[in-house]
This record gives structure tokens, sequence and C-alpha cells, in this order.
């Protein structure tokens, strides 16, 4: 039974040399983002490799987590700046906490996926 499964589900066959390189590189972009959290430089480095190397992803079926990487990059950048302006309000802390919690979703979130040799949007898989 799990030979008929593994041969109707598109998403756990044979990964091209193309999806194997952008899978590592969107892991690589994940796991900075990851260690990241906490420190911030990580986070940066992270988004740069992600966008550095999104060009190469183009066609595979992980090009769309390196979208999500950069997207979560730049959302979490912009409330990260609004709730630290928001501080002198007391309010910016929540929007701070809601930014880290946010960001660590999207990330462990793209990394089940990615794991799973999953796009990250799952919209995008062609039966």
């Amino acid at each position: 039974m799990s030979e008929l499964q593994e041969t109707s589900n598109p998403i756990s066959s044979a990964l091209t040399s193309a999806d194997d390189a952008a899978k590592t590189h969107a892991l690589i972009a994940y796991g900075l983002m990851l260690a990241g959290i906490l420190t911030g430089i990580l986070w940066l480095v992270g988004a740069i490799w992600a966008m550095v190397k999104k060009g190469d992803a183009a066609g595979t079926r992980f090009e769309d987590h390196y979208s999500n990487i950069i997207s979560t990059f730049w959302w979490s950048l912009l409330f990260t700046i609004i709730g630290v302006v928001l501080t002198f309000f007391v309010i910016g802390y929540f929007v701070l906490l809601g930014v880290w919690i946010w960001s660590i979703y999207k990330v462990i979130k793209g990394l089940a996926r990615i794991t799973s040799n999953k796009p990250y949007n799952l919209s995008l898989i062609h039966i």
C-alpha cells in the first residue's frame, strides 16, 4: 500500500539537481533566520542569502520558499520599526512580541514544508 501512495504523490518524486540545490539554499536561509531570531544579524544574512539565491531557484518546486523568506524579512523589519516607535506608548511592546511570534511561525512553517519536499504554498501543487 505504501508503494501505491508513493507513486500517486507527485511531491515525493525524486528531486532534480536544480530542486536539490534550491532546497539546500532555502534550508540555509531558513536556518540562518531561525538562528537570527534573537541576534538580528543572522536574520539579515539569511534574508540576503535568499535574495541572492532566488534566481537560481526559478522553476523549481521550492521557488516560493524564497518569496516567503524575503517577504517575512521585509514585513518583520517594517513592523519592528513601527513597534520600536510605538514603545513610547507601551503598545509597541505588544507589536514587537507579535512580530517575533509571527516570524517564528513563518520560518518554522517553511522548514516543515521544505523538509517534506513541498512548496511553501500548497495551492501550487499540481496533481
